[in-house]
């Protein structure tokens, strides 16, 4: 993946903070509806963050660290329920100016003081530390960063993963990524995403977890939760089972972790050309009104 170069345009949300609008990608990086509230309800209450915090440590993985908004979210919340949890987070972001705009545009103010301090280090030297906290920001490509995460051996309790959409960043939605994503994710932790994409269930369910789905601030669809483990997950609709089964369920792959969107896309545009499974459109007949025809991309 190339380094983003285009405009990052400031724009407000429905509760008061701020995100960014990216012209690489076409898309904001939060829901419209609210930046923080996404990063608290999609993320960290999805994820039972609360409970997860009263251990005495607590290790995070933040694939697409954005503005911060998760990892801020997760060790605020973990300073309100206990202050003594030795918490480990390890970022990933290719574009270092977004972590930066936030914070030289005090995008970040509304987190406390503590917090706001360490996104500060971490947007000046990929690196915070200080008694109860070790966070690190890697910048590049995430897909070869993860590797060098797993090499290390590296288990989370908890992995944000939010990159953009599937179709305008199929490269971070892949079999072979979310593979190398959830060998990184504790046998007992627990991976969330905003997306309910049926060919992001499927990758995800093809490296081993279970999926179900969790709210999402501000859309019309669900998320998704994913374990390796089952139990306590809540079960997808039949609608959602019978997504599953259909071309929309096809994975995006890349083979060596390096191939361009264009080439991801192709591949998938022709695996799905030539499979047997249920036309899309057959479910989308059965399941969606006539004003809500559009799949779920995200």
């Amino acid at each position: 993946m190339q380094i983003p170069t285009g405009a990052l345009v400031l724009e407000p949300t429905a509760d008061g903070s701020m995100t960014l609008f990216s012209a690489d990608f076409g898309e904001w990086f939060h829901s419209r509806e609210g930046a923080y509230a996404e990063a608290n309800a999609t993320y960290v209450e999805a994820t039972d963050l609360a409970t997860l915090a009263r251990a005495p440590s607590l290790t995070v993985l933040d694939v697409c660290y954005g503005l911060g908004y998760n990892t801020a979210a997760a060790l605020t919340a973990i300073a309100q329920i206990n202050p003594a949890c030795q918490v480990q987070v390890m970022a990933l972001e290719i574009d270092p100016r977004v972590p930066r705009q936030a914070v030289e545009a005090d995008l970040i103010g509304g987190w406390p003081a503590i917090v706001q301090d360490a996104l500060r280090e971490l947007a000046a030297t990929g690196q915070a530390t200080r008694p109860g906290l070790n966070a690190t920001l890697l910048w590049g490509d995430a897909r070869q960063l993860i590797q060098a995460v797993e090499a290390l051996g590296f288990q989370a309790d908890v992995i944000f993963f939010d990159p953009f959409s599937p179709p305008h960043c199929p490269e971070l939605w892949t079999v072979e990524f979310i593979a190398r994503v959830a060998a990184c994710l504790h046998p007992q932790g627990k991976l969330v995403t905003y997306s309910c994409a049926a060919a992001v269930r499927t990758a995800l369910q093809l490296a081993g977890l279970s999926v179900g789905p969790v709210n999402a601030v501000g859309r019309r669809w669900p998320g998704t939760l994913a374990q390796v483990n089952p139990r306590g997950l809540a079960p997808l609709s039949l609608q959602e089972q019978e997504h599953l089964l259909t071309r929309a369920a096809i994975p995006y792959r890349d083979p060596t972790l390096n191939d361009s969107a264009a080439a991801i896309r192709q591949r998938r545009q022709q695996e799905q050309a030539g499979s047997d499974l249920v036309p899309t459109s057959r479910w989308r007949k059965r399941w969606l009104p006539p004003h809500e025809k559009k799949l779920p991309a995200r």
